[in-house]
């Protein structure tokens, strides 16, 4: 009678890890060939050819000893330009890992050039012009903006690149800290607050 009992558990048991296991491996997308062009808050890859990936603790060590320069990436929404007057704007304040550089909307698959530039004056500012600087891309959890950003900086040479997909999620869940950010200005604009 236990040996019955014993078997119909395992036999349960595998049965239930069976069903799971296709459900996992659909946890996370396969690499792309090119940019990711759609659905950007769905599963990511768990790698990113050319590329470093980070788990939350490679990416705090990395940040207290000042090793490399963290760039979300994280769109941010303007001000709707056709508001009624008299309407009171308030931003959702981006609070992100301190210290990092926000170059926002240039994590989609297809950019603009005038975003582009952006973006690759955006690295080299904060690379000082060093391709071999390490660079600390991020965004949220299950966001393609940052694996399209970080493969971008690899097209552009730069050579060490770290993709940090759990981004300021997985960051904020390790309970380390925050701050309020400033997108950096683009061409033509002055910065509105101090980062």
């Amino acid at each position: 009678m236990m040996l019955k009992l014993a078997r119909l558990i395992a036999a349960t048991l595998a049965f239930t890890v069976a069903l799971a296991l296709p459900a996992h491996a659909q946890e996370n997308a396969p690499e792309p060939e090119g940019y990711r062009t759609d659905n950007y808050r769905a599963p990511v890859p768990v790698t990113l050819a050319g590329a470093r990936v980070l788990a939350t603790g490679e990416a705090e060590a990395i940040w207290r000893a000042g090793a490399g320069v963290f760039i979300d990436v994280l769109p941010h929404a303007p001000k709707p330009q056709n508001l009624p007057a008299g309407t009171i704007w308030r931003e959702k304040p981006r609070l992100n890992i301190p210290g990092s550089i926000w170059l926002p909307d240039t994590g989609y698959g297809t950019l603009a050039a005038a975003t582009e530039d952006y973006l690759r004056h955006g690295l080299a500012r904060a690379t000082g012009g060093n391709s071999a600087t390490l660079l600390v891309i991020y965004c949220l959890t299950d966001c393609w903006m940052s694996w399209n950003a970080a493969k971008r900086a690899l097209s552009y040479g730069y050579r060490n690149v770290a993709w940090y997909p759990e981004g300021t999620d997985g960051w904020q869940r390790a309970d380390l800290p925050v701050a309020e950010s400033q997108p950096q200005p683009r061409a033509g604009e002055e910065s509105s607050s101090p980062r």
